[in-house]
């Protein structure tokens, strides 16, 4: 078999599979709407980890996150019935955790001290762990610059916007796309984009002395 042949053979069964799990999830969602117990706690087990851990990461606040995780599954079961199949469930579940974050976050007050983790498959993880170490391991100096620049970004992160905020953390820590955060927010790619340019202009703005 020629190679591109291999490979449209292959990329023509991840299509199938995909086709395959869309449509399996499609059948429990039916179901979940017809009153089928079981198959509603199928879909909480498909997407309660990633939810939860959406909220964690977005809140940093563990009783804040699960009282989200807990609201989005109640709406969810409430408003079920209303799913029609024009995007995808996950999407339209995400829609439903982020705007419950929105409203934390536009009812809590500035946190100046807030942990610098985020929950992840493998655990607690510093969020700047991944910055590029400007000095050699165990220099107070580099540890104390470390340090202001992780309140800093903290503090930076708490003078923006709600939204502004949330656009910013799904793009840059969640590493989701801009069409999607779009449709979570129920707006559009370019409304998406135009937030994350304020929301990274004031970040550089704040974090000048740093850049």
């Amino acid at each position: 078999m020629e190679p591109g042949t291999a490979l449209a053979v292959e990329g023509g069964a991840c299509a199938s599979a995909r086709r395959e799990a869309w449509m399996d999830e499609a059948g429990t969602i039916r179901a979940a709407q017809a009153g089928d117990a079981e198959a509603f706690e199928r879909l909480v087990r498909s997407y309660d980890q990633q939810v939860l851990r959406l909220a964690m990461n977005l809140l940093r606040n563990p009783d804040d996150a699960y009282d989200v995780y807990q609201e989005t599954f109640l709406r969810v079961f409430r408003n079920l019935g209303n799913f029609r199949f024009d995007c995808n469930f996950s999407t339209w579940l995400y829609r439903i955790a982020t705007n419950l974050c929105l409203d934390q976050l536009r009812k809590r007050k500035v946190r100046r001290t807030e942990p610098a983790e985020v929950e992840t498959e493998e655990g607690l993880m510093d969020r700047l762990e991944s910055l590029p170490e400007a000095r050699p391991a165990g220099d107070p100096q580099r540890a104390a610059l470390n340090r202001e620049l992780r309140a800093s970004i903290e503090q930076a992160l708490g003078e923006l916007t709600p939204r502004e905020r949330m656009v910013f953390e799904l793009r840059h820590y969640q590493g989701m796309r801009l069409r999607e955060i779009g449709e979570m927010l129920g707006s559009s790619e370019e409304a998406a984009k135009n937030c994350l340019f304020r929301a990274t202009q004031k970040m550089r703005q704040a974090l000048g002395g740093f850049l």
